[in-house]
């Protein structure tokens, strides 16, 4: 009996968290609103926005009076789990709702943009020449929102030093600081000044206001979310292109290698194992496909080199901007770019993916494998990397975990594209759609799209919440919601 008091309070707690962040949801759902004095004409539209937030508000509230406060209140690493596995689905359902109540989409469809939105992927069946500012703003803040983590941003705006269990299941293992609340605090400060000066530079280019806030947020974000519908491209501009490239390379660092170059540690931030890998994986895939594919198609070096940087980086980084599209394609680059897309951002950023601190252990894990077979059986040794915290030691154990969530990744990988092939796609499409989907990257081959079938759809939304969410916090939330009950019913049982 004590023991169902007890799990019980905790899930209070955890009822309690969520609803703090669904009536999080709900103000952010009247931000759109701003836009009313700039186009007065789509003030019919108020009602999209204020009805879902109305009731987010409420039942957050609802939610957050269940919950009992106590400072001894430590969550744990599968009760983060569960809060963000909760809040996730429950953002997704709010923010899909202005979608819903205008008429302008389906439930499908409006679940698919939502969850593309908070994952920050970045793939749409929106027609953005027909889209309200509005409806575009709401899509960007679905960016910022998901970009920055559900959980980091209640963190830094509300609980204090004992959410670790949240700060963790949220995919932020290194802690910018100590003090987890001191260290999300950080992260927004970081996350909201690259945008507000990306604002700025893209003003100073020559776009537009409107288009610069959407568009800053996406690239920091890594979302890929575009007022235009040829996205970057539309604009024609070197400089914009540039500073969209150094955006979205900031959004795709580890927030902690952030606050090491903030420190002016330069020197040490290129020593940080995956931020040298993403660079030289660029500095090999770019020549590659600009003199091997792009150079004989955009007939001239210059243009080739350029198109090429920016479609890899946007890749890479799995922020799902272009400036070109990809029928003409041949399919060396479309596989360079499946590769990319699949290895992902960097670990403890906006990015999705494999993440490329995994991949850089398991090449180094490769590497120190076959030096092993070469050295006497005797030598002892320690192999690391360098973290931003420094000098991490490598176990067997950690190296074990980082391959099984590989597998799964890749499983997951072949199951979508197999679903994406039996509706009579190309195995091509197939696999650079799915990559963009479970990689969180957004960029398109052509399947996505408004009358996509709607199993095509699912299937990608599916993708795409567990390639941000990551499989090990979805899959360990569910089985200990299904074993809290099992024991709920046993005990109950057993007492009546």
């Amino acid at each position: 009996m004590l023991y169902l008091e007890q799990l019980k309070d905790r899930y209070q707690l955890i009822v309690g968290y969520v609803g703090t962040i669904i009536m999080g949801i709900g103000l952010a759902l009247l931000v759109p609103l701003l836009m009313i004095p700039f186009y007065k004409h789509e003030i019919s539209e108020v009602w999209y926005f204020i009805i879902p937030s109305i009731l987010a508000l409420t039942l957050g509230y609802v939610m957050r009076r269940i919950m009992k406060y106590g400072e001894d209140a430590t969550l744990t690493l599968h009760e983060g789990g569960i809060i963000v596995l909760l809040a996730w689905l429950s953002a997704t359902l709010f923010s899909a709702l202005p979608f819903i109540i205008s008429g302008k989409l389906n439930i499908t469809q409006a679940v698919f943009e939502a969850v593309s939105g908070l994952t920050t992927t970045g793939l749409s069946v929106v027609d953005v020449t027909k889209t309200s500012h509005m409806f575009l703003l709401w899509r960007s803040i679905m960016q910022f929102i998901g970009g920055a983590g559900l959980a980091v941003i209640m963190l830094s705006a509300i609980i204090g030093p004992h959410g670790l269990g949240l700060y963790n299941a949220e995919g932020r293992s290194d802690k910018l600081l100590p003090n987890v609340a001191k260290s999300t605090k950080l992260i927004m400060v970081i996350y909201i000044g690259y945008i507000v000066s990306g604002i700025v530079l893209y003003i100073l280019a020559g776009m537009p206001w409107f288009d610069a806030i959407n568009h800053s947020i996406a690239a920091v974000s890594t979302g890929g979310f575009s007022t235009e519908a040829a996205s970057i491209g539309a604009y024609r501009s070197l400089s914009i292109e540039l500073i969209t490239i150094i955006l979205m390379v900031l959004g795709t660092t580890n927030f902690a290698a952030h606050y090491v170059l903030l420190k002016g540690e330069v020197k040490r931030f290129f020593q940080i194992g995956e931020i040298r890998f993403m660079f030289l994986t660029l500095a090999v895939t770019i020549p590659l496909v600009a003199y091997f594919s792009l150079i004989k198609l955009y007939e001239g070096i210059g243009t080739g080199f350029r198109v090429a940087a920016f479609e890899l980086i946007s890749a890479l980084t799995t922020t799902g901007f272009s400036t070109v599209g990809y029928g003409n394609w041949d399919s060396f680059s479309v596989f360079l770019m499946i590769i990319l897309m699949i290895i992902g951002g960097g670990a403890g950023s906006t990015a999705g993916g494999l993440k490329q601190y995994r991949v850089y252990i398991m090449v180094k894990s490769l590497y120190w494998n076959i030096k092993g077979f070469l050295l006497p059986k005797n030598v002892v040794r320690q192999e690391y990397v360098i973290r931003p915290e420094g000098k991490y030691y490598v176990t067997k154990d950690h190296a074990l975990e980082i391959s099984n969530f590989a597998t799964i990744f890749m499983i997951t990988y072949v199951l979508g594209v197999l679903i994406l092939l039996l509706h009579g796609y190309s195995l091509q499409d197939s696999m650079f759609e799915f990559a963009s989907s479970l990689g969180t990257v957004g960029l398109s081959i052509g399947i996505t799209a408004f009358d996509a079938p709607k199993a095509v759809l699912w299937t990608e939304t599916i993708g795409m919440m567990l390639g941000r969410l990551e499989f090990l916090v979805v899959f360990f939330a569910g089985l200990k919601i299904v074993r809290d009950i099992r024991i709920i019913m046993k005990r109950k049982s057993l007492l009546s």
